[in-house]
């Protein structure tokens, strides 16, 4: 969950209702990105995100432990239960993650804020524009996007 929301700025919302066809192809193999549904995603805003190596090492680890359990409509994140997780369960999980690990202040949206900050200084490198950073957030305005982005001292100074 930690990864999918610092390395793919996933929502809440969208860890919870991500699916194996969301990530997979149809025979089954860990994709090189998410297509996620509009169903999954706030304000119909489905979109493809690349993942990120570290997220598609921890797919594919994944995919391998839970093996037979693996359909292609089944939540990717469950709890202990083996039920889906709700929105709310996933936001919980991650602020008990940051408290833990003496985090105070980060919130189940700090990863994602991380991942809208690094995708906007590594996008210019690319060729690309913070409209890029914007469709790979799915937010509907650019001003969403702006606001996510923090600024860097190291910049400042340059």
């Amino acid at each position: 969950m930690f990864l999918l929301s610092v390395k793919a700025g996933l929502r809440a919302k969208e860890i919870a209702c991500m699916t194996w066809t969301m990530v997979t192809d149809p025979f089954g193999t860990v994709c090189d990105e998410i297509a996620l549904e509009d169903r999954a995603a706030k304000g119909d805003s489905g979109r493809q995100v690349p993942m990120h190596k570290a997220v598609r090492d921890a797919m594919v680890r994944l995919h391998a432990m839970r093996g037979c359990d693996v359909k292609p409509h089944t939540r990717v994140i469950y709890s202990e239960r083996g039920s889906g997780m709700s929105a709310a369960s996933v936001v919980n999980w991650l602020g008990r993650l940051y408290a833990t690990l003496g985090m105070h202040g980060c919130s189940s949206h700090s990863g994602r804020r991380t991942f809208v900050t690094n995708a906007a200084k590594k996008i210019v490198e690319a060729g690309g524009s913070l409209r890029d950073v914007q469709q790979l957030a799915g937010h509907r305005a650019l001003s969403t996007t702006e606001r996510y982005i923090a600024g860097s001292s190291d910049a400042r100074g340059a």
